[in-house]
């Protein structure tokens, strides 16, 4: 069965309606990150707190604010800055060859900590999953992200022309709108968590869910 494409417009909306429906959380959320992602080391957890608050934003579960401080987050960052060093040389290596490969590649490989963090999948397995889920879809990933690029610039342009608090309403769209940004991520994930699920599905040893355990050989009786 033919595994239906992401829709921009409707992911978009989607994402915007749960946005407003959990402006003030998503606000919280997003200005408590702010402030601790320049303090070392607390910022790791905060940054795994904010992958964790969008994969529920795409299940359409409740988080909180403070969610990102969860000392679970702190679980298994060997194999977290690992697959961040992947992802890091894998686009700078891309990045040589006149940036565009590199732009691809960051699409590609977009989803493969969400997978992580959400699945449980080994560094490797997270960017080859996150691969295959986006192939032949990342034109439109690529034009969400300018839809919203555009948006935002026109929003925070026009505020800012406003004399004397144009500054400071500027600001605050920014955070706003870096809220519902989040809320949009949450539904992107959610599409291509799924359509992960359903590649894997029918596969031997896939790579989205854990294999049965071999059954017990039987006893071989005592002569």
């Amino acid at each position: 069965m033919a595994i239906q494409k992401i829709d921009i417009k409707e992911t978009i909306i989607a994402g915007v309606q749960y946005g407003m429906q959990n402006i003030l959380n998503l606000i919280l959320m997003v200005l408590l990150y702010i402030v601790t992602v320049w303090i070392p080391y607390l910022n790791v957890g905060t940054t795994i707190g904010l992958y964790k608050a969008i994969i529920k934003i795409g299940r359409g579960e409740t988080f909180k604010p403070t969610d990102i401080f969860d000392k679970e987050n702190f679980n298994n960052l060997g194999d977290f800055f690992l697959l961040l060093g992947f992802l890091c040389m894998g686009i700078y290596v891309a990045a040589i060859f006149m940036f565009i490969p590199a732009i691809v590649i960051g699409i590609a490989w977009q989803f493969a900590i969400y997978f992580f963090i959400d699945k449980g999948l080994s560094p490797t397995k997270c960017l080859k999953v996150s691969y295959k889920a986006t192939y032949g879809e990342k034109w439109r990933i690529f034009f969400i992200y300018l839809i919203l690029y555009i948006v935002i610039c026109i929003v925070c342009g026009v505020l800012a022309l406003i004399p004397k608090v144009g500054g400071i309403l500027a600001v605050l769209a920014v955070i706003c709108c870096a809220a519902i940004v989040v809320a949009i991520e949450g539904v992107m994930y959610k599409h291509f968590s799924d359509k992960a699920d359903e590649i894997f599905a029918d596969k031997i040893g896939c790579c989205c869910k854990e294999a049965p355990e071999a059954p017990a050989a039987p006893e071989v009786p005592a002569e």
